[in-house]
């Protein structure tokens, strides 16, 4: 029997959760078959939820990377200065990687490398992470901030600079060394000095002159 959109949709976050819990107590990544056979269900019912493993991983990550998605939004969202609005940005984000590090690190460990290991995968949420990025940017722009810079170019450059409080692996390595007060001030630094017109050819603020 077919199923509904409502009752495949429940099922998919059903399993992808019930995965996740598998991954946490057996501390590895789980396979298409042992998935299913956990899922209680029929293999053709579970092939009616799950085409094939790329399907179950694309509902493992929009599971797991739920919460992100809804502090970016909130944070785009929130009526805050743009450099306030940047920060929580990227802040909100961080806490919620930092917090289930320190929960369980090789649980984290392990979700790190099965995203690594599908990155095309979650492709789509690194872009769609830097499509608000470009929304915060715009807004900071509206207030003066970025002169003479190109859209495209500070999101480069602003990735580049947090990129460690936004890629989840830089926790393993760097842990504590990672602080909420660090972030502050860099996105300060930020606003204080990312300018196209300024620095001549090293687009900052500084007497930096790159040689070639």
């Amino acid at each position: 029997m077919a199923l509904s959109e409502e009752t495949r949709a429940a099922e998919r976050k059903r399993i992808a959760n019930l995965v996740l819990d598998l991954v946490k107590t057996r501390g590895t990544e789980i396979s298409f078959a042992a998935a299913q056979t956990e899922s209680g269900l029929s293999r053709t019912r579970f092939e009616q939820i799950f085409e094939d493993y790329d399907d179950m991983f694309d509902a493992i990550a929009q599971t797991w990377l739920a919460p992100h998605m809804t502090v970016m939004e909130d944070a785009l969202n929130a009526d805050l200065p743009s450099n306030r609005k940047m920060y929580e940005f990227f802040r909100r984000r961080f806490v919620i990687s930092r917090d289930r590090f320190r929960d369980d690190p090789e649980y984290f460990t392990t979700i790190c490398e099965m995203g690594a290991a599908n990155f095309e995968r979650v492709r789509s949420y690194v872009d769609l992470a830097d499509h608000y990025l470009c929304e915060v940017i715009v807004h900071a722009q509206a207030d003066g901030y970025f002169a003479g810079l190109e859209i495209d170019e500070t999101l480069s450059l602003i990735n580049q600079m947090v990129g460690n409080y936004t890629l989840p692996d830089a926790l393993i390595y760097l842990g504590d060394k990672l602080t909420e007060e660090k972030l502050a001030q860099i996105v300060d630094t930020i606003f204080i000095g990312l300018s196209g017109e300024t620095g001549g050819s090293a687009r900052g603020v500084n007497t930096i002159r790159v040689t070639s």
